[in-house]
């Protein structure tokens, strides 16, 4: 029996080697905006783990709408580490390594930065991903089994959240609880495993801190209107914005260039933090902060078609202001 099994784990892990392959050689055949190629994260992983590094599910609290007024100055490009160079935070590159807690590491990661923002780099504390994970509860989903970007800035507005970074820093109260790896057997970080259960929430402070005392709350979180030009004016002003889209199989095989879904079905919806703007040989885009270590896409980031929706990305922007 376990021979069966064996057989048919490594019947399943050829197979999809052998379709993202023929996704990437495709996508590269039709000389689009974008690069493909193989990403070493998932060699040895079929695609019922692939889906399992999502995370973002549909439904949730939702929102309010924010009415924006456009900027009448809105550059080309931007960046913005550059507009806030004491912000640190803007630059990092998280990893919610073998859990599907996107939805979780989207927005702790767009907190950080706007807390730092609107402080002028006074409070450059983390925001814990953990304490968010394990604490918000079915208002958030299903922990490493998928969550809701809104339910975790509704958390924020009326549990708050504790600070904490990566795994073993007890800088902070709470620290994620796993350790960056890579999904292969070479690399700086170690091989990941299966996706892993849920923990239990803590309200003890690794770093000795009381954990009420500790909290950092939000004002109200609201969605952003599906508008480029909201979104960019949005992203000036207050800083990074939490968005999902829907996953293809082809962002799978994304090396470089503006991603645009040209081939595959879908795998399911993913969480990530929206950064800011550009133009790459004449095509828009978005430049995305994703939460698979540095090691995925170009160090941690990847860019998307910008101004048309694509899969999504553009119809699904929340954020909150710190409450100072």
């Amino acid at each position: 029996m376990k021979a069966v099994v064996l057989v048919a784990l490594i019947v399943g892990l050829a197979l999809a080697n052998q379709r993202l392959a023929q996704i990437a050689e495709e996508v590269n055949a039709m000389q689009t905006t974008w690069t493909a190629g193989i990403n070493s994260r998932f060699t040895d992983k079929d695609l019922s783990y692939i889906k399992g590094q999502l995370g973002a599910l549909k439904g949730g609290k939702k929102l309010p709408l924010k009415k924006i007024t456009p900027a009448n100055d809105i550059p080309a490009e931007f960046d913005p580490s550059t507009k806030w160079p004491e912000c640190p935070s803007l630059k990092e590159i998280r990893d919610q390594s073998e859990c599907g807690s996107c939805w979780a590491f989207g927005a702790a990661e767009a907190a950080t930065d706007r807390l730092c923002i609107h402080t002028k780099g006074a409070n450059q504390k983390p925001i814990s991903t953990q304490d968010l994970l394990t604490c918000c509860g079915f208002m958030c989903g299903m922990g490493c089994n998928g969550g809701y970007p809104s339910g975790a800035w509704d958390f924020m507005n009326t549990d708050g959240l504790v600070t904490g970074n990566e795994y073993q820093n007890n800088q902070w109260c709470s620290p994620y609880f796993d350790d960056k790896c890579e999904h292969h057997t070479t690399g700086k970080y170690r091989p990941c495993g299966a996706t892993k259960a849920t923990p239990k929430c803590n309200t003890t402070c690794a770093n000795g801190a009381t954990y009420k005392n500790d909290k950092i709350f939000f004002e109200e979180g609201y969605s952003i209107d599906d508008d480029e030009e909201s979104l960019q004016t949005e992203l000036m002003t207050n800083g990074p914005l939490e968005v999902a889209f829907t996953v293809y199989e082809d962002f799978m095989t994304y090396k470089s260039g503006v991603y645009q879904h040209v081939t595959g079905s879908p795998l399911g919806g993913h969480a990530v933090k929206m950064v800011g703007w550009g133009v790459e040989n004449g095509k828009k885009y978005w430049m995305i902060a994703n939460s698979w270590n540095e090691d995925w896409g170009f160090n941690g980031y990847f860019k998307i078609l910008r101004g048309v929706d694509e899969c999504g990305i553009e119809s699904e922007g929340i954020g909150a202001l710190p409450r100072l």
